[in-house]
């Protein structure tokens, strides 16, 4: 049997990587002798670097670079940020690893100050280097600044009424009076600058930036609403002074509306991440030649269906008639909608939210467990 492992970042617990080895773990212990193709995914968030580049033990690729740089994190502390670059000279960036949610504690979190201004530094590091084709995984924010902080660092100016820079933060974006591009890096003009969007997300409303990951950011209901006229008055702005209506693309609001701000402001593309990420490393060919499928992520909901790299992968494997079983941290408020795209079955770690804290401490043999559970079941033609 080929069985295929693709999962993505585990968040707070396990990385892409890790989570492909612990349900490989527990795979062979029900089938020995299957062979295991271990390739981990991501969406444009944590783990993007280490699936678009892959890492010696997976896939034998050693020409990648990897650099760091120290920024300005997203309240303002400096942090070293990792980035990367693959053999086809792509730079690869993760908005996370400079404005991320995993760079601050829980009590730290608020959108209303957080800045994207290092996810533009590093932008800056790889022009810097000479790389013209540049990736930014849009995922993992912190952030709520539309990319404001982002397009700052790279030259960009927002005036209030008294034509006075505004300083970092999402509450910011009602003051801004006047945008103004034209000290914006010139390199940009002849780079490709692509987002990969972890979700296709509007910029504002019901299914906006702030008020569907505001909360998880730290935005109480009152900051939500305070968030979502803020990024209306930008989205206006932008349509008003630059031409281009952010409010009907989709992605925009990715990344608390760093999409947005990518297209706006520096004239990037964006693109829905596991897309992205699953054509740039082939992924088909590896589904083709699979018997099974093992993907998952840290907590399967109603967010899943927002273009997550588990829906990604369910939706590819069910047009070449492959089953796919999502090995999963835990399960949330429509979870079993995924399995209407594609998902034969789903086991979590944990079916109960109060000990989830044990067994993310313990996440890899939790995981482990959970893909031995499936595996059993699958060959015992159980049910799933």
């Amino acid at each position: 049997m080929h069985i295929l492992v693709t999962p993505q970042t585990f968040k707070g617990s396990l990385s892409n990587t890790e989570a492909a080895e612990a349900i490989a773990k527990g795979i062979r212990r029900v089938s020995p002798y299957a062979k295991i193709v271990l390739l981990p995914i991501a969406d444009g968030g944590d783990g993007t670097i280490e699936a678009l580049l892959g890492i010696p033990s997976f896939r034998g690729n050693s020409a990648s670079k990897f650099f760091k740089t120290v920024v300005t994190g997203p309240l303002g502390s400096p942090v070293e940020a990792t980035w990367a670059a693959n053999p086809d000279a792509f730079a690869i960036i993760e908005m996370a690893k400079a404005s991320g949610l995993a760079l601050i504690s829980q009590n730290q979190r608020d959108p209303l100050n957080t800045t994207t201004y290092g996810t533009g530094q590093l932008i800056l590091a790889a022009l810097d280097a000479g790389y013209t084709n540049i990736i930014v995984g849009l995922g993992g924010s912190a952030t709520n600044d539309g990319g404001v902080g982002m397009a700052q660092a790279l030259g960009a100016k927002f005036l209030d009424s008294s034509g006075c820079n505004l300083t970092f933060g999402g509450a910011n974006l009602a003051n801004i009076k006047t945008i103004d591009l034209k000290d914006v890096d010139p390199r940009l003009k002849r780079t490709r600058l692509i987002g990969a969007a972890d979700v296709m997300n509007q910029l504002c409303g019901s299914e906006g930036a702030s008020k569907i990951y505001g909360p998880q950011k730290g935005a109480s209901k009152k900051m939500v609403l305070q968030l979502d006229k803020a990024l209306l008055h930008y989205a206006n702005l932008i349509y008003q002074q630059i031409g281009i209506n952010v409010l009907s693309m989709p992605g925009a609001g990715s990344a608390g509306g760093t999409g947005a701000g990518l297209v706006a402001l520096l004239g990037g593309e964006l693109f829905p991440g596991a897309d992205l990420v699953s054509e740039m490393i082939d992924i088909n060919k590896y589904l083709i030649k699979a018997d099974l499928v093992f993907t998952g992520e840290g907590k399967l909901d109603h967010q899943t269906l927002y273009n997550k790299a588990p829906l990604i992968i369910a939706k590819r494997a069910r047009k070449l008639g492959v089953p796919v079983i999502a090995v999963v941290g835990s399960l949330g408020n429509g979870y079993k909608d995924i399995l209407k795209q594609g998902i034969i079955a789903i086991e979590p770690t944990t079916r109960n939210p109060k000990p989830r804290k044990t067994h993310m401490l313990n996440a890899s043999e939790s995981l482990s467990t959970a893909a031995e559970k499936a595996m059993r079941k699958y060959l015992m033609q159980e049910p799933l």
